[in-house]
């Protein structure tokens, strides 16, 4: 599954479940939507957790001189 494959996946549940916009959505981090998921359903967001897990993976971000956030 591609990126914007996953992505359109978890934007979607964050529309329906959440009622967020694509805004909401782009905002959040991906750790802030596994903890919302997991709070609203544990058991459908253990799924949507290792899909998150596998796109940072997959996609991780790059690091500029800029950046004011830390890698975990």
């Amino acid at each position: 599954m591609t990126f914007s494959q996953c992505a359109g996946q978890l934007a979607g549940k964050a529309a329906v479940l959440l009622g967020w916009r694509p805004d909401d959505f782009w905002s959040a981090t991906p750790s802030e939507l596994a903890g919302i998921l997991t709070a609203y359903s544990p058991d459908a967001a253990m799924a949507d957790s290792a899909m998150l897990a596998q796109l940072m993976g997959q996609f991780p971000d790059a690091e500029s001189e800029g950046d004011t956030w830390t890698k975990k």
